[in-house]
Order: C-alpha cells, then structure tokens, then sequence
C-alpha cells in the first residue's frame, strides 16, 4: 500500500510552486512535503475537482494572454507576453512577458481587472525562462532539460565548456534559447571528478609498458584516456592510470631545438 508520499509515474498531484499551489504531473521520486515550504514540495494527490478547476484556469489564462496581446498590440507596446498563469487557489495571476525596455503596464493591469479577481503580477523573463515555458527539443532529441526536470537556472560560463573537452562552437554550445546549455552545469561536478585522474593538458608524460615518453594534447575524462603526442610523430590514445610524468632526465624529443643557444 503506498504511502501519502508515494506516487506512480503519470499521477497528476498537486505541488507547492513558486507563487502558490500548482497542478504537476509525477515524472520521478516525488518529493515529500518540505516543513520549511520550499516549492517544489508534493502536498498530495490532485483530487477531480482541483484538476477541473485547473484546467478552466488554464483556458481563462490562455484567453487572457491572447486578450492582452491584442491590447498591447493596439497601445503599440514593445513587450511579448509569454504565459498567463494563475494559481490553483486563484489568488494570484502571474503575466510573464520579455521587453528590451522599461515599459508602462498599467493598461493592461485595468484590462485584467475587468476579467478576474486575482492579485496580478507581471514577472520579466529572459531567454532560459521564455524556453522553458515555450518547451522546445534540445540537441540530444528530447525536450529540453528547463521544460522537464530543472527547478532553477544555476549560472554557465565558458569554462565549464572547456573542462568538458568540448569544441568551443557557440552553435553547439547553444540551447534553443540561444544562451549556454543549461546541461553544462549539472554535469560539470563530475567531469571536475574525473579530470582529477588526469594528467594535464601540455604535460610530458611517459607510458609505463612502452616506455613512450610525449605530450598530453587531449583529454577524454568519459573514458579516462588521454591523446599523447610522441617524441617520434605518432598520437596514441592511452589510459591514464599506466602514465607517469616524465623525469627531468627523460630523453628530449627529436628535432631541433629552436631555442637551444647557438655553439660556436
């Protein structure tokens, strides 16, 4: 027998949002109520009539949203409105909307005044947020990691790019909301991990069984390997657990040496 905690995949319950009770469907270990009121929280099974009454909120958001385009159409107001979502207890009215200006609301707020009740509240969204209202198909062919799973957007820099290996090609990089991949984020705590076992990049480096001394020119912390440039041409792929750093008194690779003084 499941406990109140408990919920299949697929259970429509009802969950603590940001701005008040919302409608979620399960996709996961559900989350067991947080005494500290973090949304997010389960608080229990949607019962009939909250998922009826959530579903007409759903219509009245969406007739409102294409309402207020209209008039903000009319008043030539430069902003885009994204969502209108209300809470299940209908306290509270949530417009999102994008400008690239300070803009002046008001009209629209005495337009909705003439259709419901609710307190109103106009939250300026950026790209992520647009994202993952909107829902899109990431690189990988599933929707998008915003619109499933993630609670916040945790900052991304370059540099988490680059400690994963990865080709520094801004289209790759790049979500559907043309900023850096929210995945990037969440995935370099490990690759930090492995890059540990790993010796560094542009390191002389010598193999345990060949004896090949070379120069570490790329990791692959996924496979723990690593790309060694030989002091005689050829690149190998080699573990990095039967690698040790070259002595001070290895035998130097071939070639002159152009910096090497000049003998008389």
């Amino acid at each position: 027998m499941l406990s109140e905690q408990d919920f299949p995949v697929g259970t429509r319950v009802v969950v603590q949002g940001k701005r008040g009770p919302e409608v979620a469907t399960v996709r996961g270990q559900a989350t067991p109520p947080d005494p500290k009121g973090r949304y997010g929280a389960v608080l229990h099974a949607a019962t009939p009539e909250e998922l009826s009454r959530w579903e007409a909120l759903h219509r009245q958001g969406e007739d409102l949203k294409w309402l207020l385009r209209a008039r903000a159409r009319e008043r030539r107001l430069p902003v885009k409105l994204v969502a209108v979502e209300f809470t299940l207890d209908e306290s509270l009215v949530t417009i999102s909307y994008s400008a690239d200006e300070r803009i002046e609301l008001g009209p629209l707020i005495a337009e909705l005044r003439e259709h419901t009740r609710a307190r109103v509240n106009f939250a300026a969204i950026g790209p992520r947020e647009q994202a993952q209202m909107l829902g899109a198909l990431g690189a990988c062919g599933r929707e998008n990691c915003s619109s499933t799973h993630l609670q916040d957007f945790a900052p991304v820099s370059i540099r988490m790019a680059r400690d994963q290996q990865l080709p520094l090609n801004p289209e790759k990089l790049s979500g559907p909301c043309g900023r850096l991949l929210c995945c990037l984020q969440f995935e370099h705590t490990q690759y930090l991990e492995l890059l540990k076992d790993l010796p560094r990049k542009n390191a002389r480096v010598c193999h345990e069984g060949s004896g090949a001394c070379g120069k570490v020119t790329k990791l692959h912390p996924l496979k723990g390997t690593v790309d060694i440039q030989t002091e005689s041409g050829p690149v190998y792929d080699l573990p990095a657990s039967e690698l040790r750093r070259a002595s001070e008194h290895a035998p130097a690779p071939q070639g002159k040496n152009r910096t090497e003084p000049a003998t008389e």
